[in-house]
């Protein structure tokens, strides 16, 4: 009788140890990242990148969380806002980090009509449940001052709407600066992913739990 017990509190404790690991990762919160290039790592190697930096910072620091990095280089916020529902479904996200817009600009697309889309995704990221940290684009001043001040100002009339955090201009620091940026002038090198990072840590570190 002892040994069958014995032998049944062993099994309990093997299958124990067996599921664990998984309750553990099933339970860290997650933090998406929902992006373009300037977060997927354009022209890095994964590991370079901001996002990657920003996993390996929180585990530094103690933060249990999990990133997902759903960024892709050339996306829009009309290609964000398609591909979204479908990403909040699958990785059901404490956090999200919403970098979309400089491809609107770059494309001379309507303010107005970048706003729409990011409000939505607002919305929808609100609704699953998560929250919302919203990242400051820029565009060249070569589009002209009026476009330039209206789609800059976006960003902040949208944070003041829906009392979300906003990010400062994700590149700060880095934008117009040859040796932080690759050839093409728009985005990162390696040595500038640090100071992207930088730019979105001190909006987000309060947001945090351990």
């Amino acid at each position: 009788m002892i040994k069958t017990n014995r032998s049944r509190w062993f099994s309990i404790l093997l299958l124990w140890l067996v599921i664990w690991p998984g309750l553990a990762r099933a339970e860290a919160p997650v933090i998406l990242v929902f992006g373009d290039s300037l977060s997927a790592g354009y022209g890095l190697p994964a590991e370079q990148g901001w996002v990657s930096l920003l996993q390996r910072r929180l585990a530094e620091r103690g933060f249990p969380h999990q990133i997902v990095n759903a960024s892709i280089s050339g996306d829009t916020t009309s290609g964000g806002l398609s591909r979204l529902p479908a990403t909040l479904e699958r990785h059901r996200p404490a956090l999200v980090i919403l970098e979309l817009g400089a491809n609107d600009g770059l494309r001379g697309q309507p303010p107005m009509a970048m706003a729409n889309n990011l409000a939505r995704m607002i919305e929808l990221s609100q609704q699953s449940g998560a929250r919302v940290l919203l990242a400051e684009m820029r565009i060249p001043p070569n589009y002209g001052p009026l476009y330039t001040q209206k789609f800059q100002a976006t960003f902040g009339e949208l944070a003041k709407r829906y009392d979300i955090p906003l990010i400062p201009f994700l590149l700060e620091g880095v934008a117009g600066n040859p040796a932080l940026t690759q050839d093409d002038g728009l985005h990162p090198r390696a040595e500038g992913q640090p100071r992207v990072l930088d730019n979105v840590w001190p909006t987000l570190e309060p947001l945090l739990t351990r």
